[in-house]
C-alpha cells in the first residue's frame, strides 16, 4: 500500500509538473515559400507578355489599317470593333510595365501604377459593355425585328460608345484612388497594389466590380444570345439571321473564356475578405489565392491579342481587306455596301466590284445595314 501510494503521489506530481507547461507560447503558422513561384513568374510573365504585345500590336494595327481604308463607310460593327481595338491597344501598351514588375518589382512609382492598373479595369469594362450593347442590338434585330443601331442613325452608336467609356472611367475610380506602389511582403520588393484606408472600402470596391462590371452584363449577354439561338432554331431564313451574329458571338465567347477565370479567382478572394471582415494577418498563407489571381490575370491579358485572330478566321472579306491594305492598294476594295463581318466566305476583288452594281433585296439590305 505504501508503494502504491508513493507511485500515485509521484505520478500525480509528474502530471502536475507537466500541467504547468504553457502551450499558448506556440502559434501554428502555415509557411509560404514564394521564392520558387517568384522565379517562375519572373520568367513566364515577361516571355508571355512579349508574345502577346507583339502579336496584339500587329493584329490591332491591321484592324486599324483596314478601318482607316474603309472610314467613309463604317458600319455599326466597324464602330464597335474600332472602340474594342482602341481599348485593347491601350492595355497592350501597359503590358511591358507588368513584365518588368514580374522580374524586379514595381519600380515606376505610384502615378504609373494608377494608370496601368486603371487601364486594366477600363479594358475589361469597355469590352463587356460594348459587347452588351451590340448583343442587345442583335437581340432586338433577330428576335423582335427592331433596329436599335443603323447607318442612318450613326449618332446613337457613337453616343453609346461614349457612354461606355464614361462609365468605364467612372467604375475605375477606386483604382485611381487606392492603387499605389507598396512593398510586397511575399516577395520583399515593391508591387503595384490596392491600399485601402478601410477593409470596408476594399470590399465595396470588389462588390462594385463583380456586380456592375461582370454579373449584370453577363446576364444581359446570356439572355440575349439564349433568345437569339432559340429564335434561329425555330424561325425561317436562318442563314440571313446567322450572319448578324457570326462574328460577335465568337467575340463574346472569347471574352468570357479569358476573363471568367480571373473573375472567379477574384470572387473567391472577395468571399474571404467578407468572411474575415478585415485583412488576413500577415502570418497566415494567402499563396494559393494570390497565385490563382495572378495566373488568371495573365489569361485576361491574353485576350488583348485574340480579337484580330477571330476577325481573320471568320471573315473572308476582312482577310481580303487585310491583304489589300498590306499591298498598299487603297482603291481595290471600295464597297460601301459590303459589310466586313457578315460572311465567312472568301471574297475576291472581282466579286467585290461586282457587288457594287448588285441591288440587294430590301430584307437583305436591312440585315446588312445593322452589321
Amino acid at each position: 500500500m505504501t508503494v502504491a501510494s508513493d507511485m500515485e503521489l509521484d505520478l500525480r506530481g509528474l502530471f502536475e509538473q507537466n500541467s504547468t507547461f504553457d502551450y499558448t507560447d506556440y502559434e501554428y503558422k502555415e509557411e509560404c515559400h514564394p521564392s520558387n513561384s517568384s522565379k517562375f513568374w519572373a520568367i513566364f510573365i515577361p516571355v508571355l507578355h512579349s508574345l502577346v504585345v507583339v502579336l496584339g500590336l500587329m493584329g490591332h494595327s491591321l484592324v486599324l489599317g483596314v478601318l482607316w481604308q474603309k472610314k467613309q463607310s463604317w458600319s455599326v460593327m466597324d464602330i464597335i470593333i474600332l472602340h474594342l481595338t482602341v481599348a485593347d491597344t491601350l492595355l497592350l501598351l501597359t503590358m511591358p510595365l507588368w513584365a518588368v514588375e514580374a522580374v524586379q518589382g514595381w519600380t515606376f512609382g505610384t502615378p504609373l501604377c494608377k494608370i496601368t492598373g486603371a487601364l486594366f479595369k477600363i479594358n475589361f469594362y469597355c469590352g463587356i459593355f460594348l459587347l452588351a450593347c451590340i448583343s442587345l442590338d442583335r437581340y432586338l434585330s433577330v428576335v423582335h425585328a427592331v433596329q436599335m443601331y443603323s447607318r442612318r442613325k450613326p449618332q446613337l452608336i457613337q453616343l453609346s460608345c461614349i457612354t461606355v467609356w464614361f462609365f468605364s472611367l467612372l467604375l475605375s475610380i477606386p483604382d485611381w484612388k487606392y492603387l499605389q506602389a507598396a512593398r510586397d511582403q511575399r516577395q520583399e520588393n515593391m508591387e503595384c497594389a490596392h491600399s485601402y484606408s478601410s477593409p470596408r472600402w476594399g470590399l465595396a470596391s470588389r462588390l462594385l466590380y463583380h456586380v456592375l462590371g461582370f454579373f449584370l452584363p453577363a446576364v444581359v449577354l446570356l439572355y440575349c444570345y439564349g433568345c437569339i439561338l432559340v429564335r434561329l432554331q425555330r424561325g425561317s431564313r436562318c442563314a440571313q439571321k446567322k450572319r448578324a451574329i457570326r462574328v460577335i458571338l465568337p467575340l463574346v465567347l472569347a471574352f468570357f473564356i479569358c476573363w471568367t477565370p480571373y473573375n472567379i479567382a477574384l470572387l473567391v478572394d472577395t468571399i474571404h475578405l467578407d468572411h474575415r471582415g478585415s485583412a488576413e494577418p500577415s502570418g497566415t498563407c494567402e499563396q494559393h489565392r494570390w497565385t490563382a489571381v495572378k495566373l488568371t490575370a495573365v489569361l485576361a491579358f491574353l485576350h488583348c491579342s485574340v480579337n484580330p485572330l477571330i476577325y481573320i478566321s471568320l471573315s473572308g472579306k476582312f482577310r481580303c481587306w487585310v491583304l489589300t491594305t498590306l499591298k498598299g492598294c487603297s482603291r481595290a476594295l471600295e464597297s460601301g455596301d459590303v459589310s466586313l463581318w457578315d460572311s465567312g466566305d472568301v471574297v475576291d476583288k472581282s466579286s467585290l466590284h461586282a457587288m457594287k452594281d448588285f441591288k440587294q433585296p430590301p430584307e437583305k439590305q436591312q440585315t446588312d445595314e445593322v452589321l
